[in-house]
């Protein structure tokens, strides 16, 4: 059974009920691929940022969406293009990420290598770091099948988590459907404590309840925003999807009012706070407002979109800066 908040371990860390993290600064899905990249110098996958930070630092690596079997969703599973292709790719990314008002709407659609690649090729390289592995499914049985090959591949204890990602808006699919079935199968039956991602789009007071109800043992608030954006000359979507999701600094008031709601409605479960996350002012606002632990997104792992590369060393100080007062602010009060 989760317990409520969070509480200082000296010796290993930081405890979210079950989950043990370095401290208590996290890193959202996707920005980060899966912990490591197969190019050394550009990382595809990867935030450019990631060079200059050690993932090692943080409370928790979240890995990518990871499904049963590969998916290129509306981009690709690639993680290795030369620099001759490089065009190519640009092309292929602006049709699933673009910058916008205030922060980013993306429709990767889950792309992604599968679980089995994941779990072979990439996770042995990340022993490192403490992990959290993000799994997604179209049903219940998709679920149990992942949380049964992650058992299988990684001893109790080695990870910190896995997160259930049932509330994402890029892969055309009403979770809605199958929440209350996938925790009511697939939780019980992980080795690992089970991370619940909530979306502002669906009913996340009734999910977390339902987290609570069936062994969750902490929530994540928020997963991005349904959002839509189209051509001022043509009409067309931005997104190969049209629809996407909307993150970064746009979307922070909107977290925060989650998590508050959600304490205002007597949830007790340990709670990730992300949304437009850049300083650590900004993880006071989700401290105060109820988070137990924070999660940097696209607000702090990509940079000014034209310059990327060219910043990303300044944004790798400013995180690591970041990571420094973390590891020193204390756990809020309950």
């Amino acid at each position: 059974m989760a317990i409520t908040g969070a509480t200082a371990d000296r010796e290993h860390g930081v405890r979210l009920g079950d989950i043990l993290l370095r401290n208590r600064l996290v890193t959202s899905s996707s920005l980060l691929g899966y912990g490591v990249a197969n190019v050394p110098v550009f990382r595809w996958g990867m935030s450019p940022i990631s060079n200059f930070v050690p993932l090692s630092r943080f409370g928790a690596v979240t890995t990518r969406t990871l499904t049963v079997e590969p998916r290129d969703g509306h981009f690709t599973v690639r993680d290795d293009w030369k620099l001759t292709e490089l065009p190519g790719l640009l092309r292929r990314y602006l049709r699933v990420l673009r910058h916008t008002d205030g922060g980013w709407l993306n429709a990767f659609g889950w792309c992604n290598v599968g679980i089995d690649a994941y779990l072979r090729d990439y996770y042995p390289r990340t022993r490192d770091q403490r992990t959290i592995i993000s799994l997604g499914g179209f049903s219940t049985e998709e679920f149990v099948t992942l949380v049964d090959k992650v058992n299988a591949a990684v001893p109790a204890g080695e990870i910190a988590a896995v997160e259930f990602n049932v509330s994402c808006h890029n892969v055309n699919f009403d979770f809605n459907q199958i929440i209350e079935s996938v925790l009511a199968e697939a939780v019980p039956r992980s080795n690992h404590p089970v991370i619940l991602k909530l979306s502002p789009d669906y009913d996340y007071l009734a999910h977390a309840r339902l987290a609570a109800r069936h062994g969750v043992s902490a929530l994540t608030a928020i997963n991005t925003v349904k959002a839509l954006r189209l051509d001022p000359e043509t009409g067309e979507p931005w997104l190969k999807n049209r629809f996407g999701g909307l993150s970064g600094r746009a979307i922070k008031p909107i977290a925060l009012r989650v998590i508050a709601e959600l304490r205002d409605a007597g949830v007790t479960l340990p709670i990730i706070g992300t949304g437009g996350i850049r300083t650590f002012d900004d993880c006071r606002e989700f401290f105060w407002a109820g988070a137990d632990a924070v999660s940097l997104g696209s607000a702090s792992w990509f940079a000014h979109p034209h310059l990327g590369y060219a910043l990303a060393p300044l944004a790798g100080l400013r995180i690591r800066r970041l990571l420094h007062k973390i590891d020193r602010y204390p756990p809020p009060p309950r």
